[in-house]
């Protein structure tokens, strides 16, 4: 019976559509990952990843692996969630842009129409830092670029721009007539394209005597840990008791009601671990302008599993988390409405109390959630450096909590459209 009546309910819907429209444009982007840049030595660049460019593996497995064959993709989606967190982060440094959070519709587009501008300078300035990297790399005698001159220098950062431009299109035509957050999905199929290849590798270690069976079972038990905890912990909220008085509209009489207000313990969901993967990629792009020796050592102590990279990273996602939860859920708006509605949490006044209240206990959930990202995302490092030289396993717990998390969130926009899709079908 619930079967037919999800079918039911999918049958000729605007759900379908979504997802069609969802599935088309996720097609569109693996297409877009097998089509390399013309002129570039697709040899050289495997060589560049076979000594272990870290920072370029982490990057070919956020774009799908579109960065191993230089593909118009390579850059993926990073320049666009760069500029989404400048943009955040200045509406609390200024207060013009703040504004724009508190006008709606229009300022909602004023916020977009800056965030592709910035997105397209960010992505500029990164498309050249790895295009002049590739331009400085060469492997037995021969160059990354076929024609190694300075128009393929800049041919190649052009193209690169392009493809994230054009990503970051895709990704705001998914959130506006798909299913799901677009830039989000973008990242997360991106990754799963790569578990294939993961488990390839994996096998490989296994077959050469690098992982052992036991180092192996453990890590399987590790991640499957992790998914269950992602889970446990997005779905864990806090239930605010909330009580609204009897009413009396016209002749009508409204008897009051108990209902509760949830806060969830991780209301930022993934972003604040996609935001701080990105920034940490941002200083690598940047250092390739230089030449030098501090280069080399920057890169030597900043590294994927040096102590340095990983407290930073579990620092910008502690931060990143706190951040974006005040973003989303604002405590004044809250009691604000609460108190228009006449509602109120028993024991706590309306108006800045309540607002004060709100603001403790999403702390304090904040926290827990804050933590337990920042865990997560760093035991990829963790796990390969305790597993010893040559195994890099950037397939791991950031990876799993992107997966999950935006499936969540992703299957819940999904619920959401079928509830929609049935009282609409009943008020017909």
């Amino acid at each position: 019976m619930a079967q037919n009546a999800m079918m039911g309910a999918l049958k000729g819907s605007q759900l379908i559509k979504r997802l069609l429209f969802t599935a088309g444009m996720l097609a569109i982007f693996r297409l877009g990952v097998h089509i390399p840049i013309p002129g570039v030595n697709a040899s050289v660049i495997q060589q560049l990843f076979k000594q272990g460019a870290s920072i370029f593996a982490l990057l070919n497995l956020f774009s799908g692996g579109a960065t191993a064959t230089l593909s118009v993709f390579a850059l993926s989606i990073i320049p666009y969630i760069n500029a989404s967190i400048i943009m955040q982060l200045m509406t609390v440094v200024l207060p013009s842009v703040e504004e724009w959070s508190k006008e709606g519709e229009e300022g909602q587009k004023k916020t977009t129409k800056w965030t592709r501008w910035l997105s397209v300078g960010l992505g500029f300035l990164q498309a050249l830092g790895v295009s002049y990297y590739l331009y400085r790399y060469s492997s037995g005698g021969h160059w990354v670029y076929v024609h190694h001159d300075v128009a393929s220098l800049f041919f190649t950062a052009f193209m690169l721009l392009a493809g994230s431009t054009f990503l970051m299109w895709i990704g705001e035509r998914i959130s506006e007539n798909g299913i799901g957050n677009g830039i989000s999905l973008l990242v997360m199929f991106g990754i799963i394209s790569r578990l294939p290849y993961g488990l390839e590798e994996l096998g490989k270690y296994v077959s050469a005597g690098i992982l052992t069976i036991p180092k192996l079972v453990i890590f399987l038990v590790v991640a499957l840990l992790i998914i269950a905890a992602v889970v446990y912990v997005n779905e864990g909220q806090r239930k605010i008791p909330v009580q609204y008085p009897k009413r009396v509209v016209g002749r009508r009489i409204y008897q009051g009601q108990n209902t509760h207000l949830p806060i969830r313990v991780n209301q930022a969901g993934v972003i604040p671990v996609i935001f701080a993967i990105s920034l940490l990629i941002l200083p690598y792009t940047v250092a390739q302008f230089f030449h030098g020796s501090w280069v080399a050592v920057f890169q030597q102590y900043f590294g994927f599993t040096t102590p340095i990279y990983i407290i930073m990273e579990f620092v910008l996602v502690v931060v990143f988390t706190f951040f974006y939860t005040q973003v989303v859920f604002k405590v004044d708006d809250v009691a604000d409405n609460l108190k228009k509605g006449g509602g109120h949490i028993p024991g706590i006044r309306p108006g800045k109390p309540t607002a004060e209240y709100l603001s403790r206990v999403s702390s304090r959930l904040t926290a827990v959630g804050a933590v337990f990202l920042g865990i997560v995302a760093i035991l990829p490092s963790i796990i390969s450096a305790a597993m010893g030289p040559g195994i890099n396993l950037y397939f791991g717990g950031t990876s799993l909590l992107i997966i999950v998390g935006v499936s969540l969130d992703t299957l819940k926009q999904m619920q959401a459209q079928m509830i929609m899709q049935q009282y609409q079908g009943f008020m017909k």
